[in-house]
């Protein structure tokens, strides 16, 4: 397909800024639109100074339908709600959409509205697709709009669905262990997200409440056709950009190893963004900083019988940007890579 137009609406929050910065570099999009509510008038590269030479463009107002005029994807890198009030007009001009917040990534109305607000266009929730490529790939490729996943369930569900769908491990015994680098909160500084309470830190946060429980809840039930509860929680870590999750899980009765092992090995086999490690190797957020890849490492502790999975993202990358770049190239028959496909700095 010949070049594609792009819009980021919402560009200036550190999703937004990191889809600017890999769609000013995609060999089959020109980055058409960048919008802002605060920043409206002001060039981007005044506001991303790294970005200068790259971005020669303005931060316009958060007008949907002057996105919709010059563009034929748009992102949507908003908070929660404020994505559903500018989906429908896109929709209906022709555009084909990502939308970075959780306001298409539930199929079950209750289960969002629970945890989130009321959603004012709900009809549209079925026709969404939970934009997790590895597994949801086949689906994104004819979809007009994608909920694109949050960073924990990426990181929790890409080492752990092959497994559920294969029924070699117990999905009622999840524990995941998850900690994530201070851009995950966002780009608005709060009391406990400001430099003076991050450096030198390291805390849980959100401990049974956090909004990305019943998004892996949700997509486990789905493979399992039961309701699925798990254990949760999410800890701050003192750094700018990673993710590290730990899961710990029940095998099945007489499962080994090697079938863990030859289960990954066999779903991700010929994945472009995974990479499964060995040989007493384990996934280090530093190794996939930049990039798209989730790197994933496992072990069966040989005392408890339980399977220990381990995966690295950069959550601003695989775990929001980056994942939406991937959706879109899937969404117009580019090469999945396109735009990703940088090689990862060895330090």
């Amino acid at each position: 397909m010949s070049t594609i137009r792009a819009a980021v609406i919402g560009a200036t929050g550190y999703a937004g800024a990191e889809l600017v910065r890999i769609l000013s570099g995609h060999p089959d999009v020109a980055l058409s639109v960048v919008t802002s509510r605060q920043h409206a008038g002001t060039a981007y590269d005044a506001i991303y100074p790294a970005l200068n030479g790259f971005v020669k463009l303005d931060c316009a107002p958060s007008d949907t339908a002057a996105a919709a005029r010059n563009s034929d994807v748009v992102f949507l890198a908003l908070p929660h709600k404020a994505s559903m009030a500018m989906v429908p007009s896109l929709l209906d001009a022709g555009h084909r959409v990502v939308d970075l917040s959780a306001d298409f990534r539930f199929s079950n109305r209750e289960t969002y509205e629970a945890h989130y607000q009321t959603h004012t266009c709900a009809h549209l929730m079925d026709m969404a697709v939970y934009g997790l490529c590895e597994v949801y790939g086949d689906r994104v490729a004819d979809a007009n709009l994608i909920g694109n996943p949050g960073c924990y369930p990426t990181s929790v569900l890409l080492p752990l669905l092959p497994l559920v769908k294969e029924k070699l491990v117990d999905p009622t015994t999840v524990i995941a262990d998850c900690k994530s680098g201070a851009s995950g909160a966002g780009r608005e500084a709060t009391p406990t997200t400001h430099f003076c309470h991050v450096n030198e830190s390291f805390k849980a946060y959100k401990v049974g409440g956090h909004r990305h429980t019943p998004e892996i809840e949700e997509n486990l039930s789905r493979f399992t056709g039961a309701p699925v509860k798990i254990t949760f929680v999410p800890h701050l870590l003192p750094m700018t950009r990673g993710m590290q999750s730990t899961v710990y899980v029940r095998t099945s009765p007489g499962v080994e190893e090697t079938q863990i092992r030859q289960c990954l090995e066999s779903y991700y086999r010929k994945k472009t963004f995974t990479r499964l490690l060995s040989d007493g190797r384990f996934p280090d957020t530093l190794h996939v900083k930049g990039t798209n890849f989730c790197d994933m490492g496992w072990v069966v502790d040989p005392g408890s019988g339980r399977l220990i999975l381990m995966s690295a993202i950069d959550n601003l990358v695989k775990g929001a940007a980056g994942q939406a770049v991937q959706n879109m190239n899937l969404m117009f028959g580019f090469d999945e890579a396109a735009g990703l496909d940088g090689v990862p700095y060895p330090l």
